[in-house]
């Protein structure tokens, strides 16, 4: 009733001034009417759409579009991979270790080769050795192995592996010396590092790796984590030494996230060098690769050709060499991609489906 009142009283002032009686009717409609408000807003976003739509037309932003759906600007760095045979590999035995009752370790070997087990040697004498491969003295055996270190360890086993020999051997401390820990976190000395080298001084003259460097952690009384290796080099003969990561890929559902022989996928890191040519093991010779160099998964991206690029510096190896080129992130985890490189040289029909 009093609204109607008030807006009777408005009608009959604005009979002498249309122009005031407009204008009480719209601050009347304002004060009172929400559809007044409804319709404002309706207005703003109609001339708002206009306005963009006659801008950009019907198609999105750039500033709008995810990274991965814009065309790509360059292609990702392709890194260079030098094929080399590695005669070396050493996996952890399937039997639980321990530093009291000695851990399992199984070779592959391709040629007659050394396996030296050294019990509590220092990081620091590791990495001396090391720096002694790259710029003094090349190891190839385990005498100067054992020159570099300084004799810096707390016992030693050697064995003799021929050639393919993949049976697993028993690498134990002596119960004499009372070793049952390596003390507390964090520790100045390494449980075991293992040294695989070429038996035979004619087979050196074969391969550019002439040494095999595998540190692993035993398990003791003080650190019960599960027997594991927690660093991989290889030693080459021209004094290069390289740090062999492992690869994110899975394998047929097969666990392999402790095996460095043949079945793992692992790639390499140089040390100590600008540039380094990073050395890609033959199919079957390293844990570079797999098998005969196929791995028997889809890519994740088009489901249908065989995974065959490792992305960097994640180490996910999920797309083929037809995908690689249409993504700046990691499919798996959105990292960023620097740069890739093939575990093996692309067939020709993946090529042809690349194209296309």
């Amino acid at each position: 009733v009093t609204a109607a009142m008030v807006l009777g009283g408005c009608f009959g002032a604005c009979i002498s001034n249309g122009f005031d009686m407009a204008a009480a009717f719209l601050v009347l409609l304002y004060e009172y009417s929400p559809p007044f408000y409804i319709s404002v807003i309706a207005l703003c976003f109609i001339v708002t759409a206009a306005m963009v739509l006659g801008r950009f037309g019907f198609d999105v932003p750039v500033i709008l579009r995810s990274s991965d759906d814009t065309d790509p600007l360059l292609n990702i760095p392709e890194k260079r991979m030098v094929q080399v045979k590695n005669p070396f590999a050493l996996d952890i035995g399937s039997t639980a270790g321990s530093v009291t009752g000695g851990v399992g370790l199984r070779p592959y070997c391709l040629e007659s080769c050394v396996l030296t087990c050294y019990w509590g040697c220092t990081a620091q004498s590791l990495q001396a050795a090391l720096q002694c491969h790259q710029f003094n003295v090349r190891i190839n055996t385990p005498q100067r192995f054992e020159e570099a270190l300084n004799s810096d360890y707390q016992h030693s086993q050697t064995f003799f592996i021929d050639k393919e020999d993949t049976q697993e051997r028993l690498c134990q401390l002596p119960d004499d010396l009372g070793i049952t820990d390596f003390g507390l976190l964090p520790r100045s000395h390494y449980p075991l590092v293992a040294l695989l080298t070429l038996a035979e001084p004619e087979a050196r003259e074969l391969y550019e790796i002439a040494a095999n460097v595998t540190v692993i952690h035993v398990p003791d009384d003080k650190y019960r984590l599960s027997s594991r290796i927690l660093y991989h080099y290889i030693l080459t003969a021209s004094g290069n030494v390289y740090d062999l990561k492992q690869l994110y890929m899975s394998a047929d559902g097969k666990d392999w996230s402790g095996v460095s022989g043949p079945p793992s996928g692992e790639t390499v890191e140089g040390r100590g060098e600008e540039n380094p040519e990073e050395p890609q093991s033959e199919a079957g010779t390293d844990p570079e690769t797999e098998g005969d160099g196929e791995t028997g998964l889809d890519c994740v991206v088009c489901q249908y050709a065989p995974v065959n690029r490792v992305l960097l510096p994640c180490r996910h190896t999920c797309v083929c060499d037809g995908c690689v080129s249409r993504f700046r992130h990691c499919p798996v985890c959105r990292a960023f991609v620097m740069e890739s490189f093939a575990l093996s040289p692309p067939s020709t029909e993946e090529e042809e489906v690349g194209r296309e």
